[in-house]
């Protein structure tokens, strides 16, 4: 069987940039251990936008310019491209909160084998549980997990109702 880790978002624009948060900051020695003693594929997401961020949709309802491509913000936290610089890994850029192209990238690394895929990163009421039900709907006889504790929201009261809400979906989330 495959293992497959979801590193999502853990740029520094959301751990300690425009939309960091003290639980964000909290979380990455966790993630840092988690990459670091996977045993399996490893895809990175990378929250991207461009310098017309403000004229989006996105960035109408949530006017903070953050993650913009080429800038200290959009790139990874230090920690964690520490972390990943000792293995390899396939990095997705996503222009919105989940990835349409991960389940295809997932489905090619797989070649047919069996697989589970577990989830860490940031934020867990956004893009990690947006590519959490992508994966779920695209892959709904395989294990999809989420750790809890490499993981933050925008606040700790919304981190724990997107956690319910994926236990609702039958994600396995780990605490």
């Amino acid at each position: 069987m495959k293992h497959f880790l979801i590193v999502v978002d853990i740029q520094k624009d959301f751990v300690d940039g425009a939309l960091g948060t003290p639980e964000a900051q909290a979380m990455i020695p966790q993630a840092v251990e988690k990459i670091r003693s996977f045993e399996g594929d490893v895809f990175v997401t990378y929250d991207t936008h461009y310098e017309n961020y403000m004229e989006t949709a996105e960035g109408k309802k949530l006017p903070v310019p953050h993650c913009i491509k080429g800038t200290a913000g959009w790139a990874l936290d230090e920690q964690i491209e520490k972390a990943l610089a000792q293995r390899s890994f396939t990095p997705v850029e996503k222009l919105t909160f989940g990835s349409t192209s991960l389940p295809e990238l997932i489905r090619e690394v797989a070649d047919g084998e069996a697989f589970d895929v577990t989830l860490i990163g940031l934020c867990t009421d956004i893009c990690v549980v947006s590519n959490a039900l992508i994966l779920k709907a695209n892959f709904p006889e395989r294990e999809i997990i989420v750790d809890a504790a490499c993981c933050a929201g925008v606040t700790p009261q919304s981190h724990a109702a997107a956690l319910t809400t994926m236990t609702m979906c039958q994600i396995n989330v780990l605490s």
